[in-house]
């Protein structure tokens, strides 16, 4: 079972971005959740609730360059607990949001989308796939029976 979650707030900091191989990168933000409610005619705000978020590969990227410091966002991922031990030896736990997709909140604001450009995969059909495979191997064996005659 996975705990699912979805969450609306602003997001408290700017987005801290690492690049760990070429095809991994991770995006990390602490997300500001305050809730506000009316007593008597006037607005209220509640506690702040913080989490951490967290996400990884392209919708790391997409972040990166497209959240910052104070927007409004909504937040959709698995909900984990992390935990370690700091300089103190203390243990020490943490909820984060392990996004799976996070956007910005247009009941706030207006936002414009651009499509992630993908790198183009070139389409290979059976056919090219088996004359490819049957050349490679007629070069093979002619690289065998050359190297044969040059023994001998």
């Amino acid at each position: 079972m996975d705990a699912q979650i979805w969450m609306t707030g602003n997001v408290g900091g700017e987005v801290e971005y690492r690049q760990v191989r070429d095809d991994l990168a991770f995006a990390s933000f602490r997300l500001a959740s305050t809730p506000r409610t009316r007593k008597a005619g006037d607005w209220m705000n509640g506690e702040t609730t913080w989490i951490g978020v967290t996400c990884s590969r392209s919708l790391a990227e997409h972040v990166k360059s497209s959240i910052s410091k104070g927007d409004p966002v909504v937040v959709v991922g698995r909900l984990r607990t992390t935990r370690w031990t700091d300089q103190q030896g203390v243990d020490q736990e943490r909820m984060i949001i392990e996004a799976t997709s996070i956007g910005h909140d247009l009941s706030r604001g207006t936002s414009a989308f651009r499509k992630a450009i993908r790198p183009v995969v070139e389409e290979v059909s059976v056919s090219d796939l088996v004359a490819a495979t049957e050349a490679q191997a007629d070069a093979d064996d002619a690289e065998e029976a050359d190297a044969d005659s040059t023994a001998a």
